[in-house]
C-alpha cells in the first residue's frame, strides 16, 4: 500500500511548491478561456474548452519537465516540440474550399498556437509575460476582427455601388 501511496504522490513536493503548481494551472486555464471566450462568442469551432485545454496542456508539459530537473537545453527541446505539436493540431482547424480560392481557420489556428505560448508562459512562471499576450491576442481577435468586419461591408457596398452604376 505504501508503494501505491508513493507512486500517486511522486513529483508532488511540499505544500507551497504544490501551490505554485496550482496556482499555474489555474493561471493557465484562466487566460486559455480569455482567449476561448472570444473564440466561443464568434461562432468559431476551437472555443472555450479548446483554447483552456490547450494553455493548461502546454503549461503542465513545462512544468513537469522543469520540476525532473530537465537542463535548458532539454527544456527548450520540449517547447520546441509544443509548438510543432501545436502546428498539427491548427493545421486541422484549417480548410481549403476546393471550389473558391480561399482558406478558413487560419485565424483559429494562429490563435491555438498563441494560446499553447502562453501556456508555455505560464508553465515556466511568467504570468505576467502570458497576460500581456492575452490582452494583445484579445485585442487583435475583437478590435481587429470588428475593423476588418467594417472593412469588408464597405467593400461589398462599394461593389454594390459600381455595378448599380
Amino acid at each position: 500500500m505504501e508503494l501505491l501511496w508513493q507512486e500517486l504522490t511522486a513529483g508532488l513536493p511540499g505544500a507551497e511548491e504544490s501551490w505554485r503548481i496550482f496556482i499555474r494551472l489555474v493561471a493557465a486555464m484562466g487566460l486559455g478561456a480569455v482567449v476561448g471566450f472570444q473564440r466561443e462568442r464568434a461562432g468559431k469551432p476551437a472555443g472555450l474548452r479548446t483554447h483552456m485545454l490547450v494553455a493548461m496542456g502546454t503549461a503542465l508539459f513545462v512544468m513537469v519537465c522543469s520540476s525532473a530537473n530537465m537542463d535548458l537545453d532539454g527544456l527548450s527541446r520540449v517547447i520546441q516540440g509544443i509548438a510543432t505539436g501545436i502546428g498539427f493540431i491548427g493545421t486541422g482547424a484549417i480548410l481549403k474550399q476546393s471550389d473558391k480560392l480561399e482558406v478558413h481557420g487560419l485565424t483559429t489556428a494562429a490563435g491555438i498556437w498563441m494560446t499553447a505560448a502562453v501556456g508555455v508562459g505560464v508553465g515556466l512562471g511568467r504570468i505576467g509575460i502570458a497576460i500581456v499576450g492575452v490582452i494583445l491576442t484579445w485585442a487583435v481577435l475583437s478590435l481587429l476582427g470588428y475593423v476588418e468586419i467594417r472593412a469588408e461591408a464597405a467593400k461589398a457596398n462599394r461593389a454594390i455601388r459600381d455595378r448599380a452604376s
